[in-house]
């Protein structure tokens, strides 16, 4: 207080010293205050981090205590563990003992057996080679003989019981198949064929023939070209011969050209008018023709292309058959036989119905018109039943339902039944001839007969080289041949004669 007025009575203004120390009393104030604090922070982060190391050294106990009770544990399951290997090794070592007596017992015992079998070979050979002095022959002799005498017994009792079983199957399946068959064929009753399969235009004289042939053959020449036929024209009177492979060329051909002779104006313009108006009219034919198969048959609902490619079996024959008639018959004969067997009558239908179709078009595809059948039915999305009937019915696949060898059966009644085909000469005495050489050419035939029209063959067979069970395998191995050789309408009946005869003269 005196300072501060001593400093007011010399001038008025503070003292500098005074300041500085009043300034540096602060600073160490605080300075101190600093200490303090910061003095409190550590001891207090001191006893944090000592209250921390003890809680870490605590758990760190318990960790050593809980490892030490683990340790613990472990050595107990080790000596436990170790007291059942040893129990185990106990176990061990009397099996194996009693393994060893056992063992010993079994050598002992093999060693008695062994024994014993040398007693009874001795015995045995004692008692053959008496036997053998007794009935003065060796064990292979005996034994052969008795072979040989079980043998014939065995075969004799085969063939009682193989005669038996087939003439029973035969009766039955014949009685049921008779009435079956009778039953369709007697409901269809179709006409016999008379239709020819030459294509032949009559003139009304042979003047028309070189109308026909024209200047420098260029009538001819069209007529050939826009028809695809052969037009033969030769020294038969009053007649022309259209030849083609395909039957509705063929027809086109013989429409147009009886149409020409008829008109009798015979030139180039009016030979492709014509020929273009009788394709026009046999493509309708063909429609309405595969249309009215298809009612006929019962078989609603086919693919319009497909009966349009049907059709045109109307102007294929076989045998004389016509293809189209044949087709329909096939279909109303597996329709009958198909509800007589509980079998689907809609697909036999259907499947009998097209079998032929790839004749329609089998000199234009190349394959079998069964195959090319097959592959028709299934581009025009048929059932696969139906398309199997179709290939299958000349076993070139596999069969795959009932339906199908229904299909198969009718065709062969509808193609064998007397009428339904003809033949010529040549090609009948050629299939008698071949099948009298099938039957000839098996080991054991003296003679085969081809008769009843080559329906049947009788085969004569050696007795003293063929037996009886020979004589029904030797049956079967020639039909099998001729269905591999041969192609024929129907069936063919194999009947193998064997004649034994005993002769004695009483003196």
């Amino acid at each position: 207080m005196l300072g501060a007025i001593r400093r007011l009575l010399r001038g008025g203004g503070p003292d500098p010293r005074e300041e500085a120390r009043l300034e540096a009393q602060r600073i160490t104030e605080r300075a101190e205050q600093d200490a303090k604090s910061r003095l409190i922070e550590a001891q207090e982060e001191a006893l944090a981090a000592r209250h921390a190391s003890e809680a870490d050294l605590r758990a760190s106990e318990a960790d050593l205590r809980e490892a030490e009770a683990d340790l613990r544990r472990a050595r107990q399951d080790q000596q436990r563990h170790e007291e059942r290997l040893g129990a185990r090794e106990a176990s061990l070592d009397r099996k194996s003992g009693e393994l060893d007596r056992q063992d010993q017992r079994l050598r002992t015992r093999q060693q008695e057996l062994d024994t014993r079998q040398e007693e009874i070979e001795h015995l045995v050979a004692q008692e053959r080679e008496r036997l053998e002095a007794v009935a003065q022959l060796t064990s292979a002799e005996a034994r052969e003989k008795l072979m040989g005498l079980i043998e014939e017994e065995i075969r004799d009792d085969v063939n009682r019981r193989v005669r038996a079983a087939e003439a029973t199957i035969k009766d039955q399946a014949t009685d049921q198949a008779r009435s079956f068959v009778a039953t369709a064929v007697q409901r269809v009753a179709s006409e016999v064929t008379t239709e020819s399969t030459v294509s032949v235009v009559p003139i009304p004289s042979d003047e028309m023939k070189g109308r026909i042939i024209g200047r420098e053959g260029r009538n001819i020449r069209a007529l050939e070209l826009a028809t695809g036929c052969d037009v033969i024209i030769d020294d038969t009177p009053d007649a022309v011969t259209l030849s083609a492979f395909d039957p509705v060329r063929r027809q086109i051909g013989k429409v147009a050209l009886a149409r020409l002779v008829s008109d009798g104006r015979i030139h180039p313009t009016r030979i492709e008018e014509q020929v273009e108006k009788a394709t026009r009219e046999i493509e309708q034919n063909i429609r309405e023709a595969g249309e009215q198969a298809a009612g006929e048959a019962r078989c609603p609902g086919m693919p319009r292309d497909l009966l349009n490619v049907f059709g045109r079996l109307l102007y294929r024959t076989s045998y004389g058959q016509n293809q189209l008639r044949h087709a329909v018959e096939t279909a109303h004969l597996a329709g009958m036989l198909a509800e007589e067997m509980d079998a689907d009558a809609d697909i036999a239908r259907r499947g009998a119905l097209l079998h032929d179709i790839g004749k329609a078009v089998d000199h234009e595809v190349e394959g079998t018109h069964a195959l090319i059948g097959g592959d028709m039915a299934r581009r025009f999305k048929l059932n696969d039943t139906i398309a199997n009937c179709i290939e299958a019915h000349h076993d070139e696949v596999e069969m795959t339902s009932v339906e199908a060898v229904i299909v198969q059966v009718c065709d062969a009644i509808s193609g064998g039944r007397p009428g339904a085909r003809r033949e010529s000469a040549d090609r009948y005495i050629e299939r008698l001839r071949a099948l009298e050489e099938i039957a000839t050419s098996f080991d054991g035939v003296r003679q085969s007969f081809a008769i009843q029209a080559g329906r049947e063959v009788r085969v004569l067979v050696d007795p003293d080289r063929i037996d009886d069970l020979e004589s029904m395998r030797l049956a079967r191995d020639i039909t099998r041949r001729i269905e591999e050789g041969l192609t024929y309408p129907g069936q063919i009946r194999v009947t193998v004669l064997r004649e034994t005869r005993a002769t004695e003269v009483a003196r």
